[in-house]
C-alpha cells in the first residue's frame, strides 16, 4: 500500500539465512565476486562500501538554491561536454533545460528544428562528445489559469498522492504501478508525465521525470518538483552516484548464485517490436552494461527471487541479462521464451520486475532513500510460493562500478 512519508524510508533488515554459493554457471558472463582468503574474516555476500548507512536527509529550509539560466528565446548552439556524451538527444535536452516538457522535446525533434553538426535527429540518438548541436527558441508549456480542477484532474491528483513514498519540497519518489506507462507513446493516453499536469505550482512549472521505468516495471520514480532539483538529480544519474536495487523472480535458480552480468546491449527493430540483444563490443550502437544480481530465495529450484543491482542503465537492461543468463523474469512478454515452460498455478501471467529501492544524493544534502512495497500481482505470488518478503537482501551492498 502506498504511503507518504515526511522522511526517508528506513528499512531495519533482520540477518537470515545467505543462500549458499554454487558451481559457475558455464556459457553465461557471469563473474564470481572475489572469495576471501583463508584465516581471514568472511565478507558479506558482497563487499560493503564505506556508505553502508546514507545519512538522512535533514532539510535546509533556509538555504536559496540558485535558478538554472532561463531558457533560450532565440537559436543557439551548444557543443556535447564530456559528462553528456553517450547521452540521448531527449535526455540531453531535459539535463540542459530541465523546464521542458517531454512533449515540447519530442515536438522540436520531430519537426527537425534541433540538429546534430548540421544533420537532423532522433530523440533517442546518442550524442558524442564535441558535437555541434543547433538549440531552436524554447519555452516552456503555458502555465494553465489557477483554478479547479476537473473531474478528470482531481482524480489524477489523487491518484498521484496515493502513489507518494516520500515527499519534500524539491522531491517526490513515487510508488509508480504496474502497467502504467511514465510517458506518452503510440496509443498511449494516460501516463504519469501527462498526470503529472494537474500538479503544476504558482509559476507554472510542473514536476519533472528524472528517470524511467518500463511500463510494466513497479515502484520508485524519482520526479523533481523544481528546475533546481532537476539538474541536480539529472546529474546524480548521470554520474552513477544513484543506487538502484530491483527485485524479480525468475524461472530456474540461477548458478552461481551470486554474481555479475556484464555484457553489450544494442536496440533490435522487429516488424512489431523492439527489443535489445546481446552485441559485439564495437558494434553500431552497442552500449556497455553491467548488472549484479544475487538469489534471495528459491522455490522448488524452478523459481527463483532475485536481487538486481544495475550499475548502467540501459533500455530493458535488466530484462535482457536475466534472459541472457538463460533466467528470464517471469512475465517478461519479450525475453521469456523457455520452451515447454508452464508458469505455475496460480501465478499471473505479468512482469515480476519491481524497482524495490533508490538510494540518490538529494539535491540540498543528506540522502533520499526510498523503498516500494511489492505490487499486488508479485505479492500474491510471493504468498503462493512461500517467499518471505522481509528475508535478508543479499545485495544491498554490491559493488558500485
Amino acid at each position: 500500500m502506498s504511503r507518504r512519508v515526511k522522511r526517508p524510508l528506513a528499512k531495519s533488515r533482520a540477518p537470515g539465512d545467505r543462500p549458499k554459493g554454487a558451481r559457475p554457471y558455464r556459457g553465461s558472463v557471469v563473474e564470481r565476486p572475489p572469495v576471501h582468503r583463508a584465516g581471514g574474516k568472511p565478507p558479506g555476500r558482497f563487499p560493503v562500501s564505506a556508505s553502508r548507512a546514507p545519512k538522512p536527509f535533514i532539510a535546509e529550509p533556509e538555504k536559496v538554491a540558485p535558478e538554472p539560466p532561463p531558457l533560450p528565446t532565440k537559436v543557439q548552439t551548444v557543443v556535447v561536454t564530456a559528462d553528456e556524451n553517450n547521452m540521448r538527444v531527449d535526455r540531453f535536452l531535459e539535463a540542459r533545460f530541465p523546464g521542458l516538457s517531454f512533449s515540447h522535446i519530442q515536438r522540436i525533434v520531430r519537426k527537425g528544428e534541433l540538429r546534430v553538426n548540421g544533420k537532423r535527429a532522433d530523440s533517442k540518438d546518442r550524442l558524442e562528445e564535441g558535437q555541434s548541436i543547433r538549440i531552436p527558441p524554447l519555452k516552456l508549456d503555458t502555465p494553465k489559469v489557477a483554478g479547479h480542477l476537473s473531474e478528470a484532474g482531481a482524480k489524477a491528483l489523487q491518484a498521484l498522492k496515493d502513489m507518494i513514498l516520500y515527499e519534500d519540497a524539491d522531491v517526490m519518489v513515487l510508488n509508480k504501478p504496474a502497467g502504467l506507462a511514465v510517458q506518452g507513446g503510440s496509443g498511449t493516453t494516460r501516463h504519469i508525465d501527462q498526470m503529472l499536469e494537474v500538479m503544476r505550482d504558482a509559476k507554472g512549472q510542473k514536476p519533472r521525470l528524472v528517470h524511467r521505468l518500463d511500463k510494466d516495471t513497479a515502484g520508485c520514480l524519482l520526479v523533481a518538483k523544481t528546475r533546481f532539483a532537476a539538474t541536480a538529480l539529472t546529474g546524480s544519474f548521470r554520474h552513477r552516484s544513484a543506487r538502484k536495487i530491483y527485485w524479480a523472480l525468475v524461472a530456474g535458480v540461477p548458478k552461481p548464485k551470486q554474481g555479475r552480468i556484464s555484457t553489450y546491449l544494442a536496440k533490435e527493430e522487429g516488424e512489431e517490436d523492439t527489443i535489445m540483444r546481446i552485441a559485439a563490443h564495437g558494434d553500431e550502437g552497442a552500449s556497455h552494461a553491467v548488472t549484479y544480481y544475487a538469489v534471495v530465495e528459491t522455490s522448488a529450484q524452478k523459481l527463483a527471487w532475485v536481487s538486481l543491482k544495475p550499475v548502467t542503465g540501459r533500455t530493458h537492461q535488466l530484462r535482457a541479462h536475466m534472459a541472457h543468463i538463460d533466467h528470464a523474469i517471469i512475465g517478461d512478454p519479450k525475453y521469456f521464451n523457455r520452451e515447454n515452460w508452464q508458469l505455475p498455478g496460480g501465478l499471473q501471467n505479468r512482469l515480476h520486475l519491481l524497482a524495490r529501492r533508490i538510494v540518490i544524493p538529494h539535491p540540498r544534502g543528506g540522502v533520499i532513500d526510498a523503498t516500494a512495497p511489492l505490487p499486488p500481482h508479485m505479492l500474491q505470488s510471493w504468498n503462493l510460493l512461500g517467499l518471505e518478503a522481509d528475508r535478508f537482501d543479499p545485495i544491498e551492498h554490491a559493488p558500485e562500478e
